[in-house]
């Protein structure tokens, strides 16, 4: 375990990650400080900061203001600082925008929302100390757009009556965070039966039948962005308090079983482009690319904390 935990933090980025996450440290603790310090200045955070590309909208995949301050806030780096700001503010007047609203439809009943849009932006703002009355509209906007079966759906067909994976799950995890930061119940109780969208279906499988809802889904990748797999399922479970539910087991197993020769995990896909700046899902910075053979020490330090968190480590 040792020499994987080397192994880990010979990337600067992950050093949050493996100090809080991996081994436990109190997030308080001034190892985590050092460690979010550690972050903030590492190279690849300095590079999603430096990108010269910004201004084409804050949701240009994937190096656009909202992708950056999403992936900064999961990798620990600390909160409040001022250099965030500018990014915020980009990130708030998008979802906040009367240009904005003309795309929340209510259709037979449901608003029709990618509702990871605004779930991103507000977990963003709560981890980053940068959330202020516009974080609490968006939580508000959540919580009234929720759909009767517990999650969200951005599907304009009438007859849609089923929320989505990848719209529900960051939504879950931002209203999670807001319950626990601001004691609000409401959120708290929000965040439940978004929960009850993945449990029922044991975070990968149909009720029905109990097939594998989507291929990619029990494929592990980062970073996820706003797509699903069953380690960013199992990572919010673990964030918003539902990872000892017995309908995390066969997820757990699943993710166990991907573990290397080494002890790492591999990242399988990826949805990240490195190359052709001006493509949709262009990323700044290298995630280390795909080997089902090769340790992600990304995917790597997701994976020991789920497990840990769990008691499986």
């Amino acid at each position: 375990m040792d020499k994987l935990i080397e192994a880990l933090l010979a990337e600067p980025a992950l050093a949050w990650k493996v100090v809080v996450g991996v081994l436990g440290a109190d997030p308080a603790s001034v190892q985590a400080r050092r460690a979010a310090t550690a972050v903030r200045d590492s190279p690849l955070v300095r590079a999603l900061l430096a990108n010269p590309r910004r201004g084409r909208g804050p949701y240009k995949k994937w190096d656009g203001e909202h992708w950056v301050l999403s992936l900064l806030a999961d990798l620990g780096y600390p909160a409040g600082e001022s250099e965030l700001v500018p990014l915020m503010e980009a990130t708030y007047a998008c979802w906040l925008s009367s240009e904005h609203e003309k795309f929340i439809r209510m259709i037979d009943g449901r608003v029709r929302r990618c509702a990871s849009q605004e779930g991103n932006a507000l977990w963003s703002a709560l981890r980053l100390g940068l959330a202020d009355g516009r974080a609490e509209e968006l939580a508000g906007r959540l919580m009234r757009w929720q759909w009767p079966d517990g999650g969200w759906n951005c599907d304009k067909h009438p007859e849609a009556d089923s929320s989505s994976f990848m719209e529900t799950l960051i939504p879950l995890r931002a209203l999670a965070l807001y319950a626990r930061t601001t004691g609000d119940r409401r959120a708290g109780q929000t965040a439940e039966r978004a929960a009850e969208v993945f449990l029922t279906r044991r975070l990968f499988r149909r009720r029905s039948g109990g097939q594998v809802i989507n291929p990619h889904f029990v494929h592990l990748h980062y970073p996820c962005y706003w797509h699903y797999d069953i380690l960013f399922g199992l990572k919010v479970m673990a964030e918003a308090g539902f990872l000892a539910d017995p309908r995390c087991a066969e997820a757990l197993d699943l993710l166990e079983s991907r573990r290397l020769p080494d002890g790492g995990f591999p990242a399988e896909e990826t949805y990240a482009r490195t190359t052709r700046p001006s493509a949709t899902g262009y990323s700044p910075v290298d995630w280390g690319g795909v080997s089902r053979r090769k340790m992600s020490p990304f995917v790597t330090a997701d994976a020991l904390t789920v497990l840990r968190l769990a008691k499986r480590s």
